[in-house]
C-alpha cells in the first residue's frame, strides 16, 4: 500500500513539472542579425589641446561654452626661460647686423685704399728705376729692391681685398645666423599663445590660471559646434562582420526609450590591444534635438535582415543545434540568422511543430 502512494505521488509530480514546462511553435517573421558595440557621442572634429612648451597657464582666454574662431587665442602660457631666451635672440640679431658691423669693414677698406695707392706709387718708382737701369744709372741692387717692393705691395693690396671680402661674408653670415635664431625663439616664443585650429566650442578647459603646464598636459577640448559622430568599440571577435555603411541603431542613458539611427562611415584598422576591440565611426542619420560630447550610447550594427523566417526563441535551442520536441523526443536543426531573442530555422521545424523549452 505505502509503494502504491509513493508510485502515485512520483507520477503526480512528474505531471506537476510537465505541466510547468514551457512550450511555443515556430513562427514566420522578419529578423536580422546584429552586432552588440557601446561608445561614445563625440562632437565632430573633437581634439584635446595641447601645449607644446612647459610653463606656467598665465591667462585663459576663452570660457567654457564659448564659441571659438580658427586661430583664436585661447590660452596664454607664460616661461621666463623662454621669454630671456627671446631677448637674447633679439640682442644678438642687432649686434650681428651688417650695419652694426660698418666701422670693421671701413676700416678694412680703407687699408685696401692704402695699398692700392701704394701698389701705384710702387709701380711708378719701380718703372722709373727701370728707365734709369736702361741709361746705366743705378744699380742691379736698386733695381731688384724697386721690384721686390712692389711685389709686396700688390700682395699685400690683394690680401687687404681678400681680408675685406672674407670678413663680410662672415659678417652676412652671422646676421642671417642671428635672425633665423630670433625667428625660432618668436615662434616658440609664440607657442606660449594656444589657440583653436577649428570654428567650434571651447566645451572644457582641464587647467586653471596659474598652474604648471607641459608637453604632456591637456589643456582643453575643443569641437564643432553643432555637427556630432558616434565613437563605437567593436569585439575583435565580431569585426569581420562589420562594413561601411551598414545600418546602425542607437539607444542613450539621455534619451531612454528612444531609438536613433545611422551609419558606419569608418572602420580604423587597428586594434586596441588593451581592450581587445577596434574603434568604428558612424554618422547619424537621424538624432535627438539636443547632444553633447562624451555622452554614452549602445548600438546594434545590423549585418543582415530577412524577411519571412521561420524563428523560433533563443531559449529553446540546446547546444546551439538541437530543440526539444513536445513528446521529449531531441531534435536537430538547422540555424541561420540570430538576434538577442530569436534564432532563424533553416531545416528540422515547421509552423505546426511544438517545441519545449529545456529545463536549466
Amino acid at each position: 500500500m505505502k509503494f502504491l502512494i509513493k508510485i502515485i505521488l512520483f507520477v503526480s509530480i512528474l505531471q506537476s513539472c510537465n505541466s510547468k514546462e514551457e512550450k511555443t511553435h515556430p513562427i514566420i517573421e522578419n529578423i536580422s542579425e546584429s552586432v552588440y558595440a557601446s561608445g561614445i557621442i563625440k562632437s565632430k572634429n573633437q581634439y584635446q589641446v595641447f601645449s607644446t612648451v612647459n610653463g606656467l597657464v598665465q591667462e585663459i582666454l576663452v570660457k567654457e561654452g564659448e564659441a571659438v574662431k580658427k586661430g583664436q587665442p585661447i590660452i596664454w602660457i607664460t616661461s621666463e626661460t623662454s621669454k630671456l631666451t627671446r631677448e637674447n635672440a633679439e640682442l644678438s640679431a642687432n649686434n650681428a647686423r651688417l650695419s652694426a658691423n660698418l666701422n670693421k669693414l671701413n676700416e678694412l677698406k680703407i687699408n685696401i685704399e692704402f695699398n692700392e695707392s701704394k701698389v701705384k706709387n710702387d709701380s711708378i718708382l719701380l718703372l722709373r728705376q727701370k728707365n734709369l737701369w736702361k741709361e746705366k744709372i743705378g744699380t742691379q741692387t736698386e733695381l731688384e729692391q724697386k721690384e721686390l717692393a712692389y711685389k709686396n705691395t700688390v700682395t699685400n693690396y690683394q690680401v687687404s681685398i681678400l681680408r675685406y671680402d672674407d670678413l663680410k661674408k662672415q659678417l652676412n653670415f652671422a646676421e642671417k645666423q642671428s635672425q633665423n635664431n630670433l625667428k625660432i625663439s618668436d615662434a616658440i616664443f609664440q607657442d606660449h599663445t594656444i589657440k583653436s585650429e577649428i570654428n567650434g566650442i571651447l566645451y572644457r578647459v582641464l587647467k586653471e590660471k596659474g598652474e604648471m603646464v607641459n608637453t604632456q598636459s591637456v589643456l582643453a577640448t575643443i569641437g564643432d559646434a553643432n555637427e556630432f559622430e558616434i565613437e563605437l568599440q567593436v569585439d575583435e571577435y565580431d569585426i569581420a562582420k562589420i562594413k561601411s555603411s551598414q545600418k546602425v541603431l542607437l539607444n542613450m542613458d539621455s534619451y531612454r526609450g528612444q531609438v536613433f539611427e545611422a551609419t558606419i562611415k569608418k572602420i580604423n584598422p587597428i586594434m586596441d590591444q588593451r581592450s581587445r576591440a577596434f574603434t568604428i565611426e558612424a554618422e547619424f542619420v537621424t538624432k535627438p534635438k539636443a547632444l553633447y560630447p562624451n555622452l554614452t550610447t549602445e548600438a546594434n550594427i545590423i549585418i543582415q535582415t530577412k524577411e519571412k523566417a521561420l524563428t523560433i526563441p533563443r531559449s529553446y535551442l540546446i547546444d546551439e543545434t538541437f530543440v526539444k520536441m513536445e513528446n521529449g523526443e531531441k531534435r536537430k536543426v538547422n540555424t541561420g540568422l540570430k538576434d538577442y531573442e530569436k534564432v532563424e530555422i533553416l531545416e528540422g521545424l515547421s509552423t505546426a511543430d511544438i517545441i519545449t523549452k529545456p529545463q536549466k
